[in-house]
């Protein structure tokens, strides 16, 4: 028994830090930065710093009910032992998040694809870009039902390494930029003119979903050592470094890219930009460090949400075989997570993605600060910072609604009838529940 309990906690805090890196420090970066760019230009930096607080607010309830529960079911085991008689709000937590996490794992996926065929003559090919992403996402199917030890040294390296290369580009760009920091402060200014905080904030909230994986750390909790220190520290520390890297990298692209060329090539803008300045020993650099980025975001997102999937399909709220488990691996919600993300890979666009992931991410994390103020006593929470998260989340994801509604109302009809989809689907299961519950 002794040896099973060593094996399976083998994830120490290194691990930890480089799953929620991974999950994070993904195709987020690469795809909000052209996003945001077009939207407010060199403010960019300053949207990615107030994410990063947003995001912090969020973990605040998270870590707090991680330490309380200690449960990898993580969000959806938050809100069920919080809430114990409702059946459908349950189903529905477990439903929603899951599928945001596909969105994402999706989003990372087709983020590596972009950039993998950035430098060939199919970069603009949807269809080959959609097959190389169902493609990536099977590879690192396979290495997570393979072993956990072994994700875990693969996630390591992934991660490190993604780390330096990002440096790196992100220095070489600013050295070779044609913009000097005097003239970036003056681009800030006309854009800050132009543009206002609202919209600021705006951005700020639709970079949430680039911070989403610092959760995955406590889907891990049955497979690391020393939780009580660790959950906090990996999260808190893996946000830390996240802000860092995002606003090094925007930095870096701002000197060096014209913003219309971001703009304009915004699936791979870095790719494209460096290329412009340094040829094919840049652009093979940040395809380098894209692809690193991507793979680990996806091989963390699939590695914690297959666990947090698994425990949803153990209480009866998903088909009972995505709980099955072999060598304490639940291989089948690893199969199930890779299959519903491959279709929406197939029928989604990238901004649809993106921004269902955020609005789904901040939603959940709103409901999990509510859950923590319901018992903040019990996770010896404080009330004033509780409070001040679900009043900043909240108003996050009050300002996506406006944008999807004022500037994108069919991409948000879209969003709509997927929610309504998931509910549909989260209702059904929760009433068998009530039957079982009822006849026993």
């Amino acid at each position: 028994m002794s040896q099973h309990r060593k094996r399976n906690k083998s994830l120490g805090l290194a691990e930890l830090i480089a799953i929620a890196l991974g999950g994070m420090v993904g195709g987020g970066i690469f795809t909000i930065l052209g996003i945001s760019v077009s939207m407010i230009g060199n403010l960019t930096p300053i949207a990615i710093v107030i994410g990063g607080l947003i995001a912090t607010m969020a973990a605040y309830s998270y870590v707090k009910l991680g330490l309380y529960y200690k449960d990898e079911g993580a969000t959806y085991s938050f809100y069920k032992r919080t809430y114990p008689n409702s059946h459908f709000s349950a189903s529905a937590i477990g439903w929603f998040i899951i599928f945001g996490y596909i969105s994402t794992l999706a989003l990372y996926a087709y983020t590596f694809s972009s950039y993998a065929i950035s430098s060939t003559d199919f970069a603009d090919n949807i269809w080959i870009r959609k097959v190389i992403a169902i493609g990536v996402i099977g590879i690192f199917t396979l290495i997570n039902i393979w072993s956990v030890n072994g994700m875990g040294k693969i996630e390591d390296l992934m991660v490190y390494t993604k780390l330096v290369v990002l440096t790196i580009i992100s220095v070489v760009l600013m050295q070779h930029g044609t913009t000097d920091f005097e003239t970036f402060i003056k681009n800030m200014t006309i854009d800050a003119e132009n543009s206002g905080i609202f919209s600021i904030l705006i951005v700020a909230s639709l970079t949430f979903v680039a911070y989403e994986g610092f959760q995955l750390v406590i889907n891990a909790v049955s497979e690391m050592t020393n939780p009580e220190k660790n959950i906090p520290r990996a999260i808190y520390a893996a946000i830390s470094l996240a802000v860092l890297i995002y606003v090094v990298i925007s930095i870096g692209a701002l000197f060096a890219i014209p913003t219309e060329e971001i703009i304009k090539n915004k699936e791979y803008a870095l790719a494209a930009g460096a290329g412009n300045i340094l040829g094919s020993l840049g652009t093979n650099l940040v395809i380098l460090g894209a692809i690193l980025a991507t793979s680990s975001a996806i091989s963390g997102t699939v590695f914690g949400s297959s666990r947090q999937m698994a425990v949803v399909a153990k209480d009866g709220y998903f088909p009972k075989w995505l709980s099955v488990r072999k060598r304490n691996i639940p291989q089948n919600a690893i199969i199930g997570m890779a299959i519903m993300a491959s279709m929406l890979i197939v029928i989604g666009g990238l901004e649809l993605i993106l921004e269902f992931g955020s609005i789904t991410f901040l939603l959940v994390s709103l409901l999990m600060a509510v859950a923590n103020y319901k018992i903040r006593e019990k996770t010896n929470s404080s009330r004033s910072l509780t409070v001040f998260s679900i009043i900043g989340l909240g108003f996050g994801g009050t300002l996506i609604l406006y944008y999807e509604f004022t500037n994108k109302w069919e991409q948000m009809t879209a969003i709509i009838i997927l929610y309504i989809a998931l509910s549909i689907g989260a209702w059904i299961y929760a009433k068998k529940n009530e039957k079982k519950e009822k006849w026993g």
